[in-house]
């Protein structure tokens, strides 16, 4: 079906799906009854559609048909008019006389037979012409149906410079057989077909015989068909134009041209993948000569069935090209598709009135128990007590609202708790179980939302392990992660609950200190450290770590954004490292903080020197 016949259907289901919607309204009957209205329209151009496609394929099925009979016809009509002159032209190039006289041109003896050959299969030819080259000398004979050469055939010597001449190499470059060379004679208005037999002996080309056949009346009779939709064409196996209603088309001389310069079959096809399968079915065609081919392509923007049968003994193909649109009328269908259609109207709107009867008045006491659970409700509805299927859909909607309602209830908590779950697995840090760098951001965003005072002042801890790289190159990356984590569980242990604790980074903690004085901060900090000082680090496998940590600290006004907070941490553990480590520095307001601080690291980086 053509794509614009599609789009309108589509295009008028979707106006008869928004019309349905204004009418229908809330009632389910109404709803219901244009249901069915629109299933029965439906269903007609479901039937319509099948039967435009069982039209489609009744008419490719016959249209097959009358191409492989039509490709037939033409084969028998075209080996008819060519095959016999074909034979008589084979006969004479194997003629021993011709052969003795091409390998021996000058001998008189052989001269005279060779010349009585000729003669003799001239009157046999339908033309009664006839044409010899000798390869050898290049000599060209020929004598016509008046005989008006016979005293002295010999014409002229052929050259191969000459452009006249080219035909006669160009076939001999193909070594053996008969050869068809279409030309056209533009003052007698004849179109002829020159049938070049070459002569051979051992492999080596002596010379090349053959006859021209007028294919005016062929044209006529075999191509140029009267009946509509239906065109013959012949091709040779490069595919160049040999006979077609249309003269212009016809590749004349086409065994002197190359293959950009013929009138190719191929060059009437709109695509490439249709010429590609043209030329598999015609390779297809030679390897079966008595079977058809048929396809659908796409010619002059159309589609078109194409018919392709091989005349193995001349090597041309005969090809028939029919539009079926124009063989087969559609319209002869119409009635039928019209009396099935309504037909299967009728039935519709028969079924959908006892359906209305039988199911949907109850149907509707269903609905109306059902408004409650569309609303995420427990459904209130009094049962069907019937023992058909509706009314055992009845008990059964009863129970699926309670099932639903007490599975939705649920899995809302389930979902919940989930939710919490995963929220607090992002801003856990995986290795010590505190908060992360984004757990820490949060918690910090959400005091700063809450506090109460603006004057209240919190402190904030850049906490480091010293030399925490010496640790991994000596003990190992295992000993490492065991130093980390007891780290962070003496820190944790050691702060009050409304503290926070975080893994900022690596070996790198941050702690918030809720509501702190610049004494309390530093009494805090100064505890953490004699804490790691004083209790070596127990690794799994007995050995014991002294491990110390630098701090950071620095009081956070309420106007203190995170990123500045920590810059002025950074630059106090800045100052602890430098000044050996295992330490407290509290940053002072009045100090500048250095414009490349990283954050610490056991390799204390150059600064410049206004960084402290």
């Amino acid at each position: 079906m053509p794509a614009h016949e599609c789009a309108g259907i589509f295009w008028g289901l979707a106006m008869v799906r928004s019309l349905i919607g204004r009418l229908a309204g809330p009632s389910l009957r109404t709803r219901v009854l244009w249901l069915v209205l629109a299933a029965l329209v439906l269903v007609g151009l479901a039937g319509w559609l099948t039967l435009y496609r069982i039209i489609d394929s009744l008419t490719l099925q016959f249209g097959t048909m009358i191409a492989e009979r039509q490709v037939q016809y033409d084969r028998y009509r075209g080996m008819a008019a060519l095959s016999r002159e074909i034979s008589l032209a084979e006969a004479l190039s194997r003629s021993p006389a011709m052969v003795d006289w091409f390998a021996d041109e000058h001998d008189p003896d052989r001269k005279a037979r060779g010349l009585a050959e000729m003669e003799h299969y001239r009157t046999a030819f339908t033309d009664q012409s006839v044409f010899l080259v000798v390869n050898a000398s290049g000599n060209y004979y020929f004598n016509d149906a008046q005989d008006s050469f016979g005293d002295d055939p010999y014409s002229y010597t052929l050259q191969p410079s000459l452009q006249r001449d080219a035909w006669y190499y160009a076939t001999r470059a193909r070594r053996e057989g008969c050869h068809l060379n279409v030309n056209v004679d533009e003052v007698l208005r004849l179109t002829k077909v020159w049938i070049n037999c070459l002569v051979n002996r051992d492999g080596e080309v002596l010379g090349m015989v053959g006859t021209g056949l007028d294919l005016t009346d062929f044209i006529r009779e075999v191509v140029d068909l009267p009946q509509p939709g239906v065109e013959s064409i012949f091709v040779d196996q490069g595919g160049a134009v040999q006979a077609h209603r249309d003269a212009s088309l016809v590749d004349f001389r086409s065994i002197t041209k190359d293959i950009a310069e013929k009138t190719t079959i191929f060059s009437l096809v709109d695509d490439i993948e249709d010429m590609a399968l043209l030329r598999a079915m015609m390779n297809g065609a030679i390897e079966a000569p008595d079977q058809i081919r048929t396809a659908t392509l796409t010619m002059g923007g159309m589609p078109r069935l194409v018919g392709v049968g091989y005349l193995d003994h001349i090597g041309w193909y005969n090809i028939t090209v029919m539009d079926l649109q124009t063989i087969i009328d559609r319209r002869i269908f119409l009635p039928v598709g019209l009396a099935a259609i309504a037909i299967l109207v009728a039935v519709g709107l028969a079924l959908s009135w006892i359906f209305r009867i039988a199911v949907l008045k109850r149907l509707e006491k269903v609905e109306a128990g059902l408004v409650a659970l569309r609303g995420g409700k427990r459904a209130v509805m009094e049962p069907d007590r019937s023992a058909d299927e509706i009314g055992r859909l009845s008990r059964t909607l009863i129970e699926m609202s309670d099932t639903i309602t007490e599975a939705r209830l649920s899995l809302e908590s389930q979902v919940r708790e989930r939710t919490e779950q995963l929220q607090s697995l992002v801003n856990l840090d995986a290795l010590t179980k505190i908060y992360n760098r984004r757990g820490f951001e949060e918690k910090f965003a959400v005091h700063r939302r809450r506090e109460d005072d603006a004057r209240r002042v919190n402190g904030l801890m850049l906490i480091d392990i010293d030399n925490f790289k010496t640790v991994n190159d000596t003990a190992g990356h295992s000993a490492g992660d065991q130093v980390v984590i007891e780290v962070a569980r003496r820190l944790k242990a050691a702060l009050r609950r409304v503290d926070v604790c975080a893994r900022w980074g690596g070996d790198e903690f941050i702690v918030l200190v809720r509501d702190c004085s610049p004494q309390a901060l530093s009494q805090i900090a100064e505890a953490l450290t004699e804490m790691m000082r004083q209790m070596p680090v127990m690794l799994s496998d007995g050995e014991q770590l002294d491990v110390t940590i630098s701090i950071g600290a620095v009081l956070v006004m309420a106007d203190d954004s995170l990123e500045l907070a920590t810059e002025m941490a950074d630059a106090a553990l800045y100052r602890a490292k430098e000044e050996g480590r295992d330490r407290v520095v509290l940053f002072e307001r009045g100090e500048t903080i250095g414009e490349d601080v990283e954050g610490s690291s056991d390799d204390v980086p150059a600064r410049p020197a206004d960084a402290i």
